[in-house]
């Protein structure tokens, strides 16, 4: 990474293997006697005990005298990987993760750390009936790379990392690396006890302060293992698309619709430019086109650019700034369609009858010229009335292709109501940094009229390449949203009785029609964010699989992702099927060349997108922290979002959320009620998701993106900066 070497160089940073470490590396070349790995090593007695150790704790196995990593099944164990270590317990989930996420009691953890891949045995009898409750017997693979904030703690130096910050991992003095308190910095573990306080480790990184957003989305990006830089090989090949223009050659053979009246619409700052439409009035009604960025003819498989994509799965956009799945050379240039460029194209061709049904659709390799690049705010404008002259005069040549798709779009809306898709309003936060990349403001992130226009345009493209696959019985890469489970939706029941929302669902499980009326009605109401939040929290996450599952939130029986193969693998993949079904390929000949691709392409592409997703939640929430640190001592009103044991989040008008503890909300001892409030036995007072709260900004963390609010009369003069 580049930030990272050079923080290497200015630091004169080092990591120093420990000694378990280099016996692993051995061993996960090849099961080795213990001459030989003392013929590799040196240091015969540090490897004598630290195997003896290591075989003690069931890291590695002897057999006939030759030692190996311990990867065999423990009989009656299940194989997980911890995903959430707290400084009591930890969470593991299974590699088949069907049946939930394992508790794990802390002194069962045998200081696993998370992404450590273990073996767990499930006890018979868990302390909370219905619940999976076990203990590590064996760490199969550990994770020793961390990021966090260094901090002197009892007077030792300490990582608190960013995936585990109640579990501080202590630094060795050798291996420091010159890290100072309040650095963030990247650790190795080098030596691994059977506890947490016993690992020690050595700095490998610093990135700058721990009170940046900055340095904190280094290290983020650091920790996800999400690079800006492409490798060498991969490079090379995309220097090769600098500055290329399209041959008569690659034109050859597609459907020229360069004189189509075809256009992209996107945010003023797009530059990797993904998708174009274009409209014509029929006798039946509709044809739209849906023209994509044609990304697999110059992403080929056995490349390294392929390879990496499919490594990186997705782009990730954070803060200003993206770390893009494809060099600038293809993202930003001969795959992107830009304004009044030929460009290879990958298109989508509806005929849509009156009321706005497909009727029927093609697939086509095409060569496009985008006539230019509209913008959201400026189509909305012109959508409401209030576009200057200046606006006016540059959508001229598209005016009337825009009024078309207008009149579709709302024919469109219509058909997504009646078939139960969900609207959800769960609002999203919009940073606003000034030239410097410091956040000056948090708003609500709106979607206006032509946002939601191309979104819809864009749905009815991916419905019909699921259709179309799944059609044909052919391998693919869907875009899966399952139904809710019943313990979430037992979960939303109790918050809804909470608000007083007078519900009525027909059967265990609602139906995405009977939740769409649910958040219809609740609209415009004062519990809208609280309502809307919670339907939200109880879906199932949307995944890829190469299996068609149907999509529950939007109520639709096909649907995949088509639309951009810039930023997304998935999408690249299903271009590549479909090429080959444009090309007229035998279906069997397609079974035996995309049944294996399409499922890894899933698994890799889901993968990295809760990765993705993740990190870029969490350095958005830096960059929060970092902008209310201006607004500390004073108060501002704001709404309860969610409540739990130790406190409620209250959520302001800019979406900005942050933490009333328990303590602070009153001196009597709280319970968590079935009812989902949080009720002093005492009193009989109680706080409820929906309730205004008057909060004052009591501290930040922006290294954690923690923001804390105490009730604005227990406000202190005094409260500062964490």
């Amino acid at each position: 990474m580049e930030h990272g070497e050079k923080h290497t160089k200015r630091y004169g940073v080092v990591v120093i293997m420990g000694i378990k470490s280099k016996i692993i590396k051995e061993l996960s070349k090849k099961p080795r006697r213990i001459r030989e790995l003392k013929a590799k090593l040196g240091n015969d007695k540090k490897v004598t005990r630290a195997v003896a150790e290591m075989e003690k704790r069931g890291k590695i196995v002897c057999r006939k005298g030759v030692y190996a990593l311990h990867s065999r099944k423990v009989e009656g164990a299940v194989e997980c990987t911890l995903v959430k270590l707290s400084g009591r317990f930890g969470f593991a989930r299974p590699t088949d993760p069907a049946s939930g996420d394992i508790f794990i009691p802390g002194k069962y953890l045998m200081g696993a750390m998370p992404g450590d891949i273990v073996f767990v045995i499930l006890d018979e009898h868990p302390r909370v009936a219905g619940s999976l409750e076990g203990r590590v017997v064996s760490i199969v693979k550990e994770n020793n790379r961390f990021t966090g904030t260094v901090d002197n703690i009892g007077g030792r130096l300490m990582l608190v990392p960013d995936a585990c910050p109640q579990s501080p991992i202590l630094i060795k003095k050798s291996a420091d690396g010159g890290a100072q308190c309040g650095d963030k910095a990247a650790v190795e573990i080098l030596e691994r006890g059977d506890s947490h306080d016993a690992h020690r480790a050595g700095v490998s990184m610093l990135f700058g302060s721990a009170q940046n957003p900055k340095s904190c989305a280094k290290s983020l990006l650091y920790g996800a293992g999400l690079e800006r830089s492409f490798p060498t090989k991969v490079k090379a090949e995309a220097k090769k698309y600098e500055g290329k223009t399209l041959e008569e050659s690659e034109i050859s053979g597609r459907r020229d619709y360069r004189d189509m009246c075809v256009f992209t619409i996107d945010s003023a700052q797009t530059k990797d430019i993904d998708d174009a439409v274009s409209i014509e009035k029929t006798e039946i009604g509709y044809r739209l086109g849906v023209h994509i960025a044609d990304v697999s003819h110059y992403v080929r498989p056995g490349t390294e650019l392929d390879a990496e994509a499919f490594r990186r799965g997705t782009s990730v956009y954070y803060a200003d700034d993206v770390i893009p799945m494809l060099p600038r050379q293809l993202s930003n240039g001969i795959c992107s369609l830009n304004e009044d460029e030929d460009r290879l194209a990958f298109s989508c061709i509806m005929e849509l009858n009156d009321a706005g049904h497909v009727v029927d659709y093609a697939f086509a390799k095409t060569v496009i010229r985008s006539r230019l690049k509209g913008v959201y705010s400026e189509i909305n404008s012109i959508f409401d009335g209030t576009a200057d002259n200046a606006v006016q005069q540059r959508y001229a040549g598209v005016k009337e292709s825009l009024a078309l798709m207008r009149k579709l779009y709302h024919k469109l809306t219509k058909l997504r109501a009646a078939r139960g898709a969900m609207e959800i309003e769960s609002g999203e936060a919009a940073l606003v940094l000034d030239e410097n990349g410091r956040c000056v403001d948090v708003m609500c992130r709106e979607r206006g009229e032509a946002e939601c226009m191309i979104e819809e345009f864009m749905l009815l493209a991916n419905t019909s390449a699921a259709a179309l696959a799944r059609q044909l019985k052919l391998p693919f890469v869907y875009r899966v949203h399952e139904a809710p489970d019943p313990e979430r939706m037992e979960t939303l029941r109790r918050t809804l009785t909470a608000l007083r929302v007078d519900y009525r669902f027909a059967g265990e499980l609602p139906t995405s029609m009977e939740l769409a009326k649910l958040l219809r009605d609740t609209k415009g109401t004062p519990i809208e964010r609280a309502v809307h939040t919670n339907v939200l929290r109880s879906m199932a996450k949307a995944k890829y699989e190469p299996e068609p599952k149907g999509h529950f939130g939007l109520a639709l029986a096909d649907y995949a992702h088509f639309t951009s193969p810039i930023r997304r693998y998935a999408d690249l993949a299903v271009h590549r099927i479909l090429s080959d079904i444009c090309m007229g390929q035998e279906d069997a000949a397609i079974r035996s060349k995309y049944e294996k691709y399409a499922q890894q392409a899933a698994r890799q592409a889901s993968e990295r997108e809760v990765i993705a997703m993740k990190t870029e939640r969490d350095i958005e929430d830096c960059y929060i922290a970092d902008y209310m640190s201006r607004f500390i001592g004073q108060e501002m009103e704001g709404v309860v979002s969610s409540v739990t044991q130790f406190g409620v989040y209250v959520e302001l008008p800019n979406m900005v959320e942050g933490l009333v503890r328990a303590q602070d909300l009153c001196e009597n001892a709280l319970v968590l009620t079935e009812d989902a409030a949080l009720s002093d036995p005492q009193t009989g007072r109680a706080w409820r998701i929906g309730d205004t709260m008057r909060v004052c900004v009591a501290g930040v963390n922006v290294a954690q993106g923690n923001v804390d609010f105490v009730p604005a009369q227990n406000a202190s003069s005094e409260e500062t900066q964490q």
